[in-house]
């Protein structure tokens, strides 16, 4: 801690310097100036926390520095040591801040009890200060999040919203716009090597491409690039500004997006439509254009809702099912012969060849239906393994978890490799092969229960159900209760309420933030609901809380 002395008399100075107990108080330097304006050059450079200061010098007086460190909004402390006992320069040192005002000659004990005031008094406001400030720097992180779930809400709004939140309207002055066009940028359409690299971050992943899109958009606000909160894989792009050359707009994000990470990602594009009530339908058809894309056909990876129709109609012809091969699969399988699985491969193999288009929405239909009927074949012997498929163990290794499986089976250009399919097909069913003639499954990995934690605790604002975990990590709902509990010391439920909680805490210490609103930062709809689990967690209700913090 620094002390700045400013008196004329060098003695004076010179008096405190021998009288006080410097290294006691936790003092390390002492600066000295002879009067007001060579002290405010020294503040300016050294920054004391304390200055002590006469009242009676030449060129800037002791009432000139208070008024100039009242004016800058110095955080230092004053003391004022002076010869006059005079009412109004006491009442200009109370004005402007002054600690205490003691009078020459100088009492050590009184300057020491001041200076130990003053130094409490100023450790206590810095200790304020950086929490407050630790508080902004969390809030600033918290703020974004926040606008992703507002503006998540416009489309998730059944039959389209006609009232804009506030908050949005405030920051986005969006009261003007009247027409507006969507486009939906899919993580699945990353490179594989990239995907590999924000494996373990894919919050880091969405924040690098959000922040990109966000350069080209909020320039010249032509709109806003977020998180879609009801997708794990999927940045909304909604556009205002600038209608007329949305797609060199458009062509500028993809181009700045493959700079910065260095892979392609495809855009699917929505239709214009009246804002804000057409927000979800113009969503919907962004999403359709990439669902609807022609994996046969290797493109640019721009996909308008209005030529994806074409080609929808086109694959829809003659769909073939794999509930037509399943028994020629199950045979296979069981005989154990790999040309039998082979042949029953290349079966289904002749039948998608000889379609005229491939949508990627028709791929993601057969690898569901695929891993399912592995479900049905697949007939675990032990319980601890009763969701643990084939297809699961024979691609795990190999496929960064941030992309689909199906993923694998296209080429760098996006278009569909058939003969990563065929392999990939005769991989799964010669596991499956193996399984029947050992009769035993695969033992669950052990670390699995802190996987479902982790996903709880980086989902934890979204509708997390115990079937939703159950589908992402191919386990029984029963297994996963059991198994949960034992591992982690209470139930699934429990955890993620806890988890709500610990951020809905953080929240709370935002007064402009209402209850209802945190309550659906952390995954509640129901504000009351959130009152009741926040007291049986904390055993005070959030009000009470937030009360609770403002006072300490």
């Amino acid at each position: 801690m620094n002390v700045l002395l400013v008196d004329d008399e060098q003695h004076v100075r010179e008096a405190i310097r021998l009288l006080i107990d410097w290294q006691g108080l936790g003092i390390d330097n002492i600066y000295e100036a002879d009067n007001g304006d060579a002290a405010v050059d020294m503040i300016e450079r050294l920054q004391p926390e304390i200055v002590v200061t006469d009242m009676r010098m030449p060129h800037r007086d002791g009432v000139g520095l208070l008024s100039w460190l009242y004016a800058e909004g110095r955080k230092c402390k004053t003391i004022v040591v002076s010869g006059y006992d005079d009412f109004e320069l006491v009442r200009s040192s109370m004005k402007y801040g002054g600690q205490d005002y003691l009078l020459k000659p100088i009492d050590p004990e009184q300057l020491t009890e001041a200076l130990v005031k003053a130094k409490q008094c100023w450790e206590k406001e810095e200790r304020e200060r950086q929490i407050k400030q630790q508080r902004n720097i969390e809030m600033n992180q918290i703020k974004p999040v926040y606008w992703d779930k507002l503006f998540s809400g416009l489309i998730s709004q059944t039959g389209g919203r006609t009232q804009l939140p506030p908050l949005l309207q405030d920051e986005f002055k969006l009261s003007r716009i009247e027409q507006c066009r969507t486009a939906v940028l899919s993580l699945d359409s990353i490179d594989a090597g990239v995907a590999q690299k924000f494996v373990h971050n894919r919050d880091l992943l969405f924040f690098i491409l959000t922040n990109v899109c966000n350069e080209f958009l909020r320039r010249d606000d032509r709109g806003f690039a977020f998180r879609y909160w009801n997708s794990e894989h999927e940045i909304v792009l909604l556009l205002w500004g600038g209608l007329g050359d949305w797609e060199a707009t458009l062509r500028r994000i993809r181009d700045g997006i493959c700079e910065t990470i260095h892979s392609r990602i495809d855009i699917g594009i929505g239709t214009e439509q009246p804002f804000p009530g057409g927000i979800a339908d113009s969503f919907q058809a962004a999403r359709t254009a990439l669902k609807q894309r022609n994996l046969l056909a290797a493109d640019d990876g721009f996909h308008c809702f209005e030529s994806s129709k074409a080609i929808t109609s086109s694959a829809a012809v003659s769909m073939p099912s794999l509930g037509d091969y399943e028994e020629r699969f199950r045979v296979a399988a069981r005989g154990g012969r790999e040309k039998d699985i082979e042949t029953a491969v290349n079966s289904w193999m002749e039948a998608v060849s000889g379609m005229p288009a491939i949508s990627q929405g028709q791929l993601e239909h057969w690898h569901a239906d695929y891993k399912a009927m592995l479900e049905r074949l697949n007939k675990p012997v032990h319980e601890s393994s009763a969701a643990v498929t084939v297809f699961d163990s024979s691609w795990r290794a190999s496929s960064p978890e941030l992309l689909p499986e199906w993923r694998r089976l296209l080429h760098a250009d996006r278009s569909l490799s058939m003969e990563a399919w065929r392999e990939q097909l005769i991989a799964s069913l010669s596991e499956l092969s193996r399984i029947y003639q050992s009769g035993s499954s695969r033992q669950p990995d052990l670390n699995i229960m802190k996987e479902i934690a982790k996903y709880m605790e980086q989902n934890y604002h979204l509708e997390v159900t115990l079937q939703d975990i159950s589908e992402r990590f191919y386990l029984s709902r029963e297994y996963i209760s059991r198994r949960f509990k034992q591992e982690m010391g209470e139930n699934v439920f429990d955890y993620l309420a806890r988890v709500r909680v610990e951020k809905a805490r953080l929240l709370l210490r935002n007064p402009h933030l209402k209850i209802a609103q945190i309550a659906e930062m952390v995954g509640y709809d129901d504000e009351k609901y959130f009152s009741k689990v926040f007291k049986k967690v904390m055993s005070v209700s959030p009000n009470q809380y937030r009360k609770q913090e403002g006072e300490g």
